[in-house]
């Protein structure tokens, strides 16, 4: 994620801010041109401090989980990323309605990555037979003995607010023996799922796609019940990025999908703070030392992302270990997984949408 700005103020803003913290004047973020706006009330609507330009917030400003603008001409009351919501949860109840807020942070930092790679994101209310839509549930109600499950069927993406809770995230990512498990992560993950039907479904991409990934025309339940009952190969970390990615093709492409998404982000990140990792034992090592002076998100040549993302990863475990704190990259990109990660990339830049 880029860094932003108040432009009254010129102070640092953070992409969830809805005032600067500095001058405590109003900010929003416009998705049309990616860019944080310092607003001024204009009546029922809010001028652009910089260029004047009118704006209305989405609804959902109200409930303080989304801080997204709307150009003050449309007719939409929702923001892009609030428009693609089907089910919220009861916000009677306040749990829920924290519980909510961090899972619209997230959800709104994967319509942003979107949005920079100009990826068509629209809703089923524009086209039921391709949009998308959220779900977010909670197990109040569901019949004893079951519970809302978070996943990806048709274009729906569900997800139970329980991710958003990290007691019970954690429980869950022990129980499914993870090393990685964030509502963030979901997001990525399962809406993969979606644009493996819209970006390699019926596309030339396919079968590349089984040549690298394996045929997902297997039984998914089967692979399912087989990964459930034997766990992974022993020697999974060869050729994939996670356990759960042996899976099934299917679920290895979305792995990879949702780990190109990780290095990207995080070095968008770094490309904003002019990051240079020159290490004082290997200053010059390949491996160890980079220069993020682009923008990831328009960079096409592969080799540069991943060239400087195993410095980048490897500096920020060692942050995270001076803090007493897990990796926050804990994976091995094989020379195989790195071949899926092309491939994920080259879809994206190279992408043709399936038309059903």
């Amino acid at each position: 994620m880029r860094l932003f700005k108040c432009h009254n103020c010129e102070q640092p803003v953070y992409f969830e801010n809805f005032k600067c913290a500095n001058c405590q004047s109003e900010i929003g973020f416009d998705p049309l041109s990616s860019r944080m706006k310092s607003l001024n009330p204009a009546g029922e609507f809010w001028t652009d401090s910089t260029s004047g330009e009118l704006f209305k917030k989405c609804q959902n400003h109200q409930h303080g989980v989304c801080n997204w603008l709307i150009p003050a001409d449309k007719q939409d009351t929702f923001c892009t990323a609030c428009s693609l919501n089907r089910t919220i949860p009861n916000l009677s109840n306040p749990e829920h309605l924290e519980r909510w807020s961090t899972i619209e942070v997230a959800k709104h930092r994967l319509i942003y990555a979107l949005i920079r790679w100009d990826i068509p994101v629209m809703s089923k209310v524009e086209d039921r037979n391709v949009g998308l839509v959220f779900d977010f549930k909670s197990d109040e109600g569901v019949p004893p003995g079951q519970r809302v499950l978070t996943g990806h069927a048709d274009g729906v993406i569900t997800m139970n607010i329980s991710e958003a809770d990290d007691v019970e995230r954690e429980m869950a990512r022990n129980e499914m023996d993870e090393v990685y498990r964030t509502v963030l992560g979901h997001f990525r993950h399962e809406v993969g799922h979606y644009y493996w039907d819209r970006l390699v479904m019926n596309t030339e991409y396919l079968e590349p796609f089984r040549e690298l990934f394996g045929d997902e025309r297997e039984s998914y339940q089967g692979a399912l019940d087989y990964h459930y009952q034997t766990g992974p190969p022993a020697d999974w970390r060869e050729n994939f990025i996670s356990s759960y990615a042996t899976m099934h093709p299917w679920e290895d492409w979305a792995e990879s999908w949702a780990h190109y998404l990780h290095i990207v982000d995080t070095l968008d990140t770094a490309y904003s703070y002019g990051l240079t990792i020159r290490p004082l034992l290997a200053p010059e090592h390949p491996v160890q030392s980079g220069k993020v002076d682009f923008d990831p998100f328009t960079q096409t040549d592969f080799q540069a992302i991943i060239r400087n993302w195993f410095p980048l990863s490897l500096m920020i475990n060692s942050l995270n270990r001076s803090m007493g704190a897990r990796d926050a990259y804990p994976f091995v990109i094989t020379p195989m997984v790195q071949k899926k990660l092309r491939f994920v990339h080259e879809v994206i830049h190279g992408r043709k949408l399936s038309v059903g």
